[in-house]
């Protein structure tokens, strides 16, 4: 019996992916403690495992002896003991309560998860730092970058992952492998199979073909798009809803949502976004504001004047001291973001889950909680929060559950004699 603890848990991704694994292997396992602070997370957890975390971590002091740890631990800056020193401490941080757990009960392996910037934070120091901590307590590491999407999982998601065994240096056949950078270079490429583990799936994978009314995008909105592309909005597959880019995106001119613009006004509109991040107009990336002189240097018809005043007046321009520039309402669209469904998803994140979406039978609509556990890979016995909100809050939060039970199981396939685990 292989006892773990699971520490900032979340809904339990990666308790879920761990266990599968140990099942795998014929290993029994029990969780002898769980640790997150979000409530509703908790009540998700709790729904599913029939155990409610505790709360904060830094107020456990007594645990049960456990031989695994498991944690997805944030990554907030790291104090500095001055500027010549560099990093240098993990005091403060909550990596620190994950180091004292393992400091204090010495158990045989952890599983830990982050984002990837972590191996550049600070320019790397926070990383080495981390690392290096864990080897003074005895425990050799092995890190890599995995994406989502070369396993089963149809997003673009990639995390880092670092495994370590007291008084051993683990060995993997896993090695880091960033995967397609964007859902483009996926569909074109995903046919390729590199090392022979990778297994693909694609958005429409994971689609139900008929989905509640409330996440029908609404009439209003739907026609704005039909202004912009006409009558089929497949076109809009992979298509991103912003103000402040170009590149294969619509736009709120495009659409008509504060007013229905002329040609001379879109293409005022277009070129504005296109060239205002020019070097020579100054070095603030998506805040510049141009003057009337520097805008004729790319939109070259005599009207500019007449163009940027009705733009104003329908509110999709803006001017300030003289200065012109667009008003970004990206708040507005339902959807931000339209999945295409021959390829995968971009990241999910907790603050945009519930504004991504598909076109399905011609009509625009959300992706919903389900279709988003199923992005993480999570199985539909997996209950999801009843409350959307805190729902798509939790799987933007979440792990790809694939991914975990991938990484353990090859953990345990080439390290088991030094885990006596059987």
């Amino acid at each position: 019996m292989i006892r773990f603890i699971d520490l900032f848990a979340g809904i339990g991704g990666i308790r879920l992916g761990v266990t599968n694994a140990l099942a795998n292997f014929g290993i029994e396992s029990q969780c002898v403690l769980s640790s997150e602070i979000d409530e509703k997370a908790c009540d998700t957890y709790e729904l599913n495992f029939q155990e409610r975390p505790q709360g904060d971590i830094r107020q456990i002091t007594d645990v049960q002896q456990f031989d695994l740890v498991l944690a997805g631990f944030p990554c907030q800056p790291f104090s500095y003991a001055g500027k010549r020193q560099g990093f240098g401490d993990t005091r403060g941080t909550l990596f620190f309560e994950v180091e004292r757990l393992i400091k204090a009960y010495k158990p045989k392996a952890f599983l830990l998860e982050n984002v990837r910037g972590l191996y550049t934070h600070d320019n790397g120091r926070t990383f080495q730092t981390i690392i290096g901590h864990l080897n003074d307590l005895g425990y050799g590491t092995y890190d890599l970058l995995l994406n989502s999407s070369d396993f089963g999982v149809p997003q673009n998601r990639v995390r880092l992952y670092i495994l370590g065994i007291l008084n051993a240096q683990p060995e993997m056949t896993l090695i880091t492998h960033l995967g397609a950078s964007d859902s483009h270079s996926y569909k074109n490429n995903y046919q390729l199979d590199l090392f022979g583990y990778h297994s693909h799936a694609t958005v429409a994978d994971i689609l139900d073909q008929n989905v509640d009314e409330k996440y029908i995008c609404s009439n209003q909105f739907q026609q704005f798009l039909h202004n912009a592309v006409g009558e089929d909005l497949n076109i809009l597959h992979g298509w991103r809803m912003m103000d402040y880019r170009g590149g294969q995106s619509l736009h709120s001119w495009d659409m008509g949502m504060r007013g229905v613009c002329n040609d001379a006004e879109k293409n005022f509109m277009n070129l504005l976004i296109k060239n205002r991040r020019r070097p020579e107009f100054g070095r603030n990336q998506d805040g510049k504001k141009l003057s009337l002189d520097q805008i004729r240097s790319f939109y070259h018809s005599d009207d500019v004047e007449q163009v940027a005043l009705s733009l104003i007046e329908k509110g999709y321009l803006k001017v300030q001291d003289g200065k012109y520039s667009p008003v970004c309402g990206n708040m507005s669209f339902e959807v931000f973001k339209y999945l295409d469904p021959q390829s995968i998803s971009i990241t999910l994140t907790s603050s945009d889950c519930n504004r991504l979406g598909v076109i399905q039978n011609n009509q625009a609509r959300h992706i919903t909680p389900r279709e988003c556990a199923r992005l993480q890979g999570f199985p539909d016995t997996f209950i999801v929060n009843p409350n959307d909100k805190y729902a798509y809050k939790q799987f933007g939060n979440s792990v790809s559950v694939p991914v975990i039970e991938a990484v353990f199981n090859d953990f345990l396939d080439n390290n088991m004699d030094k885990l006596n685990w059987l």
